[in-house]
């Protein structure tokens, strides 16, 4: 028998034979998951650039490091917050916004600026963090 032959049958997957006469299963492609876990909601795939954006938070700290007295906090160890605005087509990095604090007010402004420079998306995706529901970045 080769070292290469193929059973197939009862809606199996094929298999071959390896050099000492295992059947390895062939690898079966990834399925690309277009819900959550659950199952309880349908992600939107996008087809071209700006169909669909989404924008999330990324928080860290700054690196505490000694200084001499009255120098600037820059390495002080506070956290700092990034909202990135991202195409999901192109994976393009539309807009990063880095603050001590940002809210719901900083999320529409960044948003404003960028219907503005590139006109308005198809769908707009985010989690469903506090800066995220607030009525007036949903309106």
């Amino acid at each position: 028998m080769s070292s290469a032959s193929s059973v197939s049958g009862g809606g199996f997957a094929q298999s071959r034979a390896c050099a000492n006469g295992i059947k390895v299963p062939q690898k079966q492609p990834k399925k690309g998951r277009l819900w959550l876990n659950d199952g309880s909601c349908n992600r939107l795939r996008p087809e071209y650039p700006n169909h669909v954006w989404s924008y999330d938070f990324v928080e860290s700290r700054t690196r505490r490091r000694r200084r001499a007295t009255g120098s600037s906090g820059i390495g002080d160890g506070r956290k700092f917050r990034m909202l990135n605005v991202i195409d999901e087509f192109t994976r393009e990095s539309l807009a990063i916004r880095i603050d001590r604090t940002l809210n719901s007010i900083n999320v529409i402004d960044v948003l404003t600026d960028l219907f503005i420079l590139r006109g308005p998306p198809g769908h707009v995706r985010s989690d469903n963090g506090p800066e995220f529901i607030a009525k007036a970045v949903r309106e």
